[in-house]
């Protein structure tokens, strides 16, 4: 985007990188890349690009590597990047565009997309369809390169569509006609809409002709889990006359939270509790309703919660970037990290395809990236390198290790 010009055809560059805005550098922003981003926001040529911050030195970080624009691109995220500066711009040397026209429309860069600026196409119902969104004026398709289920998750959620239940192969939905966008969307599941989801917006690789986004949505629910770590931990919340509020009558187990865990295809129950204290240990297996009894008034419902499988989740802490850490999984309600005994390349291949972070550069232990705390979740991690998720791996169970936090393992991706 170009902020503090006349208009949204004018200003200093700030590029959407992850989770903020950051201002370019001048020596890293060169006429062609000028002209590349004039051509992208519809604001015709590029005849100045004053440095120095001549809009102003603005705020928080700047981008740290070289635009290496040829100059006929047709988006920013088309052109090659030199290597990360080591050290950051100075915010006085900041570039700046002014391009030829003004805008003749609002311009809505991605980040603040809300509302009704996503939606599904061609399918049988609203909830299911090719990915597509508002952007410049314009219905665009979502290339489907790293479009996962946390993604589609969040999308359904903020169409009324409940939950995903799968990602379809690219283009399944057809191929569109707009603009495709090659964004990275990285959301937890806890997002309202994917225009509050992390976003990498530059380096994407092309989009192969016809590979747009797809999506197939449960359509709506009557459950859900609110207040937890994702969509599938949380206190039970049932829809009655419109309203969302407290969901059980009778007795609370093991039994009746994995009923509920399986509505909401989030696999089996790992913990039944009652919030709005911590997790406790699961309750037993009393004999409960299938589905909570609409009929009982909603003052004879209590509150309870559940932490299902479907919960599980792993990133990467304490290392520059989400790309690089200390490796944590999140299961039965809390983070804890895995034990370096065995860890390899191999392991750290599958949290690197887990997370879309490219492949694995090292797989570092001895707690390279500090110790955490809490569990040691896994040890004994033994992957052949193709499975989908770290906990698919051979390891010990759940939860039994012979290590301490000093032998954290850790992870460099590509």
């Amino acid at each position: 985007r170009l902020v503090e010009g006349d208009n949204s055809c004018s200003g200093r560059v700030e590029i959407y990188d992850r989770t903020e805005w950051k201002s370019v550098c001048d020596s890293d922003f060169g006429p062609e890349a000028a002209a590349v981003v004039c051509r992208e926001l519809q604001c015709g040529l590029a005849p100045a690009v004053p440095g120095s911050a001549h809009f102003g030195e603005g705020a928080g970080p700047t981008w740290d590597r070289e635009l290496q624009c040829v100059g006929n691109e047709s988006l920013l995220a088309s052109c090659p990047r030199g290597a990360p500066r080591e050290q950051p711009c100075n915010h006085s040397r900041v570039a700046g565009v002014i391009c030829t026209r003004a805008p003749t429309q609002p311009l809505s860069p991605l980040p603040a997309l809300g509302g009704t600026a996503f939606r599904l196409v061609n399918g049988s119902t609203r909830c299911e369809g090719r990915v597509e969104f508002h952007v410049l004026g314009t219905w665009g398709t979502l290339c489907a390169s790293h479009w996962d289920l946390e993604d589609g998750h969040v999308l359904c959620h903020h169409l009324n569509c409940g939950f995903a239940e799968s990602i379809p192969e690219g283009g399944s939905f057809g191929a569109g006609t707009g603009p495709v966008w090659r964004d990275s969307f990285h959301c937890s599941g806890t997002e309202a809409h994917p225009g509050q989801c992390p976003v990498t917006a530059l380096g994407a690789s092309p989009c192969p002709p016809g590979n747009a986004a797809a999506l197939v949505c449960s359509g709506p629910v009557s459950l859900r889990l609110v207040g937890g770590g994702g969509r599938c931990d949380g206190r039970v919340e049932q829809l009655r006359d419109g309203a969302w509020g407290r969901a059980w009558a009778g007795p609370w187990g093991l039994r009746e939270a994995g009923q509920v865990c399986r509505q909401l295809r989030c696999g089996e129950a790992q913990a039944a509790h009652a919030p709005p204290g911590p997790p406790r240990a699961p309750v037993g297996h009393e004999p409960g309703p299938t589905l909570p009894d609409t009929s009982v008034p909603s003052e004879g419902l209590e509150d309870v919660g559940v932490v299902c499988e479907g919960s599980r989740r792993v990133r990467l802490a304490s290392g520059a970037g989400r790309c690089a850490g200390r490796v944590e999984i999140y299961t039965h309600g809390t983070w804890g990290t895995v034990c370096d005994d065995g860890w390899d390349l191999r392991d750290a291949a599958v949290v690197c395809r887990q997370l879309g972070c490219g492949a694995a550069l090292e797989a570092p232990g001895s707690a390279a990236f500090g110790p955490g705390q809490g569990h040691i979740w896994l040890d004994g991690v033994n992957c052949s390198g193709h499975e989908g998720a770290l906990w698919d791996c051979p390891a010990a169970p759940w939860g039994q290790h012979d290590c301490g936090h000093k032998e954290d393992a850790g992870v460099k991706c590509s």
